[in-house]
């Protein structure tokens, strides 16, 4: 039997994967074309050396077993955002609105007082904002890669913060290392920007008095630790973080600055899909999956730690992460297409962009004090 033809010319030629994947039928599709095969060697291999080939005529590959046979799915890669992209819109509806909730808690009039919902706006505005600029950093380095991401996904929830955060979506391969690299420490570098410029607004703002909200103010429910990074900034502006009067607290913008500086560390673990597994991995290869072990024992004896010297303050932060970083160590680590390593300049990015992440820990990053 002859072998099938290729469905484009901008697609490889069928017979040219014979060494990694031998076809014996290609079905066309309207974005590209299914090739049915079989596999010599591993899933994983065969997928990355095919992927070099397909991303080089502009298609993003994946492997799939359908009904018993081998497919490799071939897909016009795009990295334009095509229409209005509504679920991200909608999610970022989601969480001004959760965040003007949370703010008007820090502000101290909550739900008592709708009327002056919209007046926690530099709450909300200071804690997206960084969020914001982390993403983007993260999805304009994709875009220079030409690496197919989605705009940010925002995660509303209705805590004291309002959100855990935002996301993007990258989908394919990534082609090398310095891409790898670039994509994973753009995020916090951009972000660590966003975190001091809204630390140095927050601490330069007057304090607030809750002293008439009683008990209902986050700021009587909750204390915040801020990390060598925040008071650094608070340092050199010559700006108290805290006050002697308790009926003070500082001003909910300061919140979106701490915000920042824990999102920057969380994001800097050396784990699964994480900013810092990307950097990691792109400055040291594969043996930072050996972290996927170390960093959870890491972890749950911080938590340990806390529990008999700080009476437990914070346990709860610490074994949560313990537990994540198990299930996203099992996702494993992004790989490359080309693994060359990456260069000097990068490494001392790299570096850099560590430390300042080692700057935004504290062991205690929030307490509930009621």
């Amino acid at each position: 039997m002859s072998a099938p033809t290729s469905p484009s010319t901008d697609l490889p030629d069928p017979g040219s994967l014979g060494e990694s994947f031998d076809v014996y039928e290609v079905e066309v599709t309207d974005d590209g074309a299914r090739y049915y095969g079989e596999l010599d060697g591993a899933r994983e291999a065969v997928e990355q050396r095919l992927a070099r080939r397909f991303r080089e005529r502009g298609y993003r590959v994946r492997l799939a077993r359908e009904t018993g046979e081998h497919v490799l799915v071939a897909t016009e890669r795009s990295t334009a955002v095509e229409g209005v992209p509504w679920t991200n819109v909608a999610l970022f509806v989601a969480t001004l609105a959760t965040t003007l909730f949370a703010g008007a808690g820090w502000y101290g009039y909550g739900l008592s007082a709708p009327g002056r919902l919209l007046s926690a706006w530099p709450f909300a505005a200071a804690v997206l904002s960084v969020l914001a600029v982390h993403e983007f950093g993260h999805y304009l380095a994709s875009r220079y890669h030409d690496v197919e991401a989605s705009l940010p996904y925002f995660i509303p929830v209705p805590t004291a913060l309002g959100t855990l955060g935002a996301v993007i979506r990258m989908r394919g391969h990534i082609p090398d290392r310095e891409a790898l690299f670039d994509i994973g420490v753009a995020g916090p570098l951009a972000g660590l920007v966003a975190t001091v410029a809204v630390t140095a607004v927050g601490v330069s703002l007057p304090p607030i008095d809750v002293s008439n909200a009683g008990g209902l103010a986050y700021a009587a429910q909750y204390e915040l630790g801020y990390p060598p990074l925040i008071q650094a900034v608070a340092a050199a502006l010559g700006e108290p973080l805290r006050y002697g009067d308790p009926g003070l607290a500082a001003n909910p913008v300061l919140i979106g600055g701490w915000v920042g500086a824990f999102v920057t560390f969380l994001n800097l673990l050396p784990v699964g899909q994480l900013d810092g597994a990307h950097v990691s991995r792109a400055l040291v290869g594969e043996r930072v999956e050996a972290l996927r072990y170390v960093l959870p024992l890491a972890l749950f004896g911080l938590a340990a730690a806390l529990l008999v010297f700080a009476d437990g303050q914070a346990v709860g932060v610490w074994v949560l992460w313990g537990l994540l970083t198990l299930l996203l160590g099992r996702a494993g680590t992004a790989t490359p297409l080309d693994d060359a390593p990456v260069d000097r300049r990068r490494k001392a990015v790299g570096a850099l962009a560590l430390c300042l992440g080692a700057l935004c820990f504290t062991p205690v990053p929030i307490v509930v004090t009621v």
